[in-house]
């Protein structure tokens, strides 16, 4: 795998840690993976700043939710900070499944790689 692959490899991991309950439930694995400037714009066309996103997923209830998460890609944004696309498929049970692309920016800081943005918005498939 060459640079850009492995580049690609750890910034999807890095990514797809935020799916997990168990990480998104943890305020400290939140804060070493959320920039102090970190912004979402949600799908709902809410803005949210670090401290709220960290509050929200910190009280998120245990659901059965399968996430499939796919089609990704990276664009190198500069020395120290990355795009990150892709698509991700969520289904709770009976519902039917909602479609969403999402995108992410993620900067090289001392302490390591750390999401400054994301953005996610309803597709129909």
């Amino acid at each position: 795998m060459g640079g850009a692959g492995r580049l690609l490899a750890e910034i999807r991991a890095l990514e797809e840690r935020l799916h997990r309950p168990e990480v998104r439930r943890s305020r400290q694995a939140l804060e070493a993976l959320l920039a102090e400037d970190f912004v979402e714009f949600g799908s709902s066309g809410t803005v949210y700043r670090r401290a709220q996103i960290i509050e929200l997923m910190a009280q998120e209830e245990p659901a059965d939710v399968s996430l499939h998460a796919f089609d990704y890609a990276l664009t190198q944004l500069g020395a120290d900070a990355v795009l990150l696309t892709y698509r991700t498929s969520r289904s709770t049970g009976a519902e039917r499944a909602r479609h969403v692309l999402r995108s992410s920016i993620w900067t090289r800081t001392a302490a390591g790689w750390r999401m400054t943005f994301h953005q996610g918005t309803v597709t129909h498939s």
